[in-house]
């Protein structure tokens, strides 16, 4: 906590002296969307502190819905923006959560004047521009770059057992046997859509960069020996985990807490797990956690954006592109990541103010710079909600039935149905 305090009073102090805080003449409210509640929450409320720095007559509702990965929120939403009382912007991933969801409905304003009038053309990565972009509109603003693909672990703890951290999932399985026989689960998953998430990493490895967006071309056919062999390794890989034991009922935090008590060896998630380590527990990357690219896939980073937009029909337009202008600053970016545990979208950003940046998001950077660059399907970057709904399907059936072939053929069914692996 007062770490937490610190950084956030240190960025105030700063823009405060560099005159970047200042009032603008708004007033009447702002509501921002999200879900980012909890052990997530410091990152959004140090933005909304800068906010209201510069815009002290507007009164901001933070309308958080709990719920990992938005699960929960995109229900609430969905509710909200089809029955017409949207809020003044929400979070979306970028890719196709934001445009095959809510702009091919016609429900997103065009924010094109403001990225000429931001400079932001300049200062965003063009592949990530690409994916906010429908026929030359650009439909919002990205925050942070966070990376799906971590493997995280206690470094002591993995001394103790006398395990090596797994660079490929040969590896691991290896170590499997001495981790359960050491009564420690070898790697702990917790609520179904962690289950997902470590299932991209998984493909991941076993396909490859150019494999795995090959899923979403229609170069690498859902139904191909290929993916069976990433369902069939899968199965190897939750037979080594808690799945059928108490996963169910364990939030993401939870599961990072067993690894950090040494009831479990490892655990693959995004590096929001970093900012929770970091921002909420205190710890020091590299000495109270260690982390490493998930087996196999080393040299690639699978990463998801979180963006706001300006919602058709959002009661306060104004105060929301004020709310928009400071998201895509160097000075917002900087307030926000440090604390979230990613990196800025902004290519600018990390070199402004490196001292904010530990030695985890710093090594991040330096991948993210470096790297293969793929997009998450747990996270909206791949493919639509159509398939991501139905995909949850394919993993209940996958995990009542243990057959690779039957999760394969499910899988090319829902990429026919949903449109979202071209030429499926």
């Amino acid at each position: 906590m007062k770490r937490r305090l610190l950084i956030i009073g240190v960025l105030m102090m700063t823009l405060s002296l560099i005159g970047i805080v200042r009032a603008q003449d708004l007033s009447g409210q702002l509501e921002i969307f999200s879900w980012w509640s909890g052990d997530e929450g410091p990152a959004l409320e140090a933005l909304i502190a800068l906010y209201n720095s510069q815009n002290p007559n507007v009164e901001v509702i933070n309308a958080t819905v709990t719920g990992g990965s938005g699960v929960n929120a995109k229900a609430v939403l969905k509710t909200r923006m089809l029955g017409g009382t949207p809020p003044d912007t929400f979070q979306v991933h970028a890719g196709q959560e934001l445009t095959g969801t809510w702009v091919v409905a016609g429900r997103m304003q065009d924010l094109s004047g403001l990225y000429a009038e931001q400079g932001w053309n300049e200062a965003f990565p063009p592949d990530l521009i690409d994916l906010l972009t429908v026929d030359g509109a650009i439909y919002s603003v990205p925050v942070n770059i966070h990376r799906s693909n971590v493997l995280w672990y206690n470094p002591a703890k993995v001394e103790e057992w006398g395990v090596s951290v797994p660079a490929t999932w040969d590896e691991f399985l290896a170590a499997c046997p001495t981790l359960q026989a050491a009564g420690v689960t070898p790697l702990v998953v917790g609520e179904a859509w962690t289950v997902n998430h470590l299932w991209e990493s998984v493909a991941l490895g076993i396909l490859g960069a150019d494999g795995w967006n090959g899923i979403w071309t229609g170069a690498t056919p859902a139904n191909s020996p290929e993916m069976v062999a990433v369902w069939n390794r899968f199965s190897e890989i939750l037979a080594c985990s808690n799945v059928g034991a108490d996963s169910a009922g364990l939030s993401w935090q939870q599961a990072v807490d067993k690894v950090l008590a040494g009831e479990a060896a490892f655990n693959i998630m995004g590096d929001w797990a970093a900012g929770y380590m970091s921002t909420t527990l205190g710890l020091e990357p590299g000495v109270g956690f260690g982390f490493a690219p998930a087996p196999d896939t080393a040299g690639s980073f699978m990463w998801l954006s979180d963006s706001f937009g300006l919602p058709v029909g959002a009661p306060n337009p104004d105060n929301t592109l004020a709310w928009l202008s400071l998201l895509g600053s160097v000075e917002g970016q900087n307030a926000f990541n440090p604390l979230k545990g990613s990196i800025p979208a902004r290519t600018d950003a990390v070199a402004a103010a490196p001292d904010l940046y530990n030695a985890y998001l710093q090594s991040a950077a330096e991948d993210w710079a470096g790297n293969r660059l793929v997009g998450s399907l747990a996270h909206g970057v791949a493919a639509n909600e159509r398939f991501m709904g139905d995909f949850n399907t394919v993993m209940e059936v996958f995990i009542a039935s243990g057959s690779a072939e039957a999760a394969a053929s499910a899988m090319s069914a829902v990429c026919i149905t949903s449109g979202a692996c071209a030429g499926a």
